[in-house]
């Protein structure tokens, strides 16, 4: 093996090391906390999880593969079925996303009638089209035989393994990537803009009230009218750093892969086999990045996680101290029964 394809193998090994652990670890705090099972967008989390965490155990180990074997794992059957999930998981996970930007959207814009408008039930009929939309593209790429192994990415996906219907699997491919990639990025563009308006609104009023009452406050001392500006700038800027992480995030790792799908269907066109492999490894980094993006750097899961290892490493710390330890706090608990005369007072 070349140095690049060294550091392309150990590349999608961290990215699998990453979104299994990461991905395990929300869905260990969705099953301990039942706050985080009664909230709405948990559906969506859920099955973004799901689809994360089934290419991560399918489809990157056959790519990982494919780049120390130099070829195809597996038999034709086989890689057209692992080129199948990864078309179904892949969209899915992008719709996903989209949903819950439009829940986040509905939750900032119309907080009032939120829990009217956004129910379980409605979620789940979200969840369904989800499945309908990924399911459609995938069964139609399977049943045209254009799905099959791609060199020029290491893995088994898309592909016009028989090169007679190079025509309508191009028109298919820029249908496919339109109402998934393209779709997506729209909704997530235009909910996720719009909730950074409002979120700047509001700001915009806590700042005017946060400046009268530090005019009126003239015996204030300086440190705090410091600390008080500052946090002002802390949260103009919290909002767009969450906003153009959600839309960043995707942009990074997915629009490589499809802008190199797209240039692809034109032979003229040179492609680099390692770009080829890199644009992958980037949309498979997506499923490494989503639990952090969505789940983990969230205050209920902040907290679940601190739960969780409290929880693990209290009964060892017990342990540790021994039973000299509990003979030393029954000692000081007889030593502190003071003797009255009425009877005994325990301190």
């Amino acid at each position: 093996m070349a140095t690049a394809e060294v550091f392309l193998s150990v590349l999608m090994l961290v990215i699998i090391v990453v979104s299994l652990l990461s991905n395990t670890v929300v869905l260990i705090c969705f099953l301990y906390n039942p706050e985080i099972r009664k909230q709405v967008p948990c559906v969506f989390t859920l099955n973004l999880t799901f689809c994360n965490l089934l290419l991560t155990v399918s489809n990157m180990p056959l790519t990982l593969a494919a780049l120390i074997n130099e070829g195809q794992p597996g038999s034709d059957a086989f890689c057209q079925f692992v080129g199948f999930s990864e078309t179904f998981l892949t969209t899915n996970s992008m719709l996903s996303m989209a949903a819950l930007s439009i829940d986040r959207w509905i939750a900032v814009v119309f907080p009032l009638r939120y829990h009217s408008r956004i129910r379980h039930r409605d979620a789940a009929l979200v969840l369904g089209y989800t499945w309908i939309h990924s399911m459609s593209f995938s069964t139609a790429a399977a049943c045209l035989s254009w799905v099959g192994y791609r060199p020029l990415y290491a893995s088994c996906t898309l592909s016009d393994v028989t090169e007679n219907s190079h025509t309508p699997f191009v028109i298919f491919t820029v249908f496919f990537h339109s109402l998934t990639f393209l779709l997506s990025f729209l909704v997530l563009c235009v909910t996720y803009l719009k909730v950074l308006k409002v979120a700047r609104f509001h700001c915009k009023r806590i700042d005017v009230i946060t400046m009268q009452t530090l005019v009126l406050l003239v015996d204030i001392h300086p440190s705090v009218r410091e600390r008080c500006l500052e946090e002002q700038k802390r949260r103009r800027q919290r909002a767009s750093r969450k906003i153009s992480t959600f839309i960043g995030t995707f942009m990074v790792c997915f629009a490589p892969y499809v802008i190199t799908r797209i240039v692809e269907l034109f032979p003229s066109v040179p492609i680099d086999p390692h770009w080829g492999v890199v644009s992958k490894c980037l949309a498979y980094s997506k499923a490494a990045c989503d639990p952090f993006v969505y789940s983990l750097l969230r205050n209920h899961y902040k907290k679940t996680c601190g739960d969780i290892i409290n929880r693990l490493l209290k009964p060892s710390s017990l342990n540790a101290s021994g039973p000299g330890h509990h003979h030393n706090h029954e000692t000081r608990g007889r030593n502190n029964i003071v003797q009255t005369e009425g009877g005994c007072v325990v301190v």
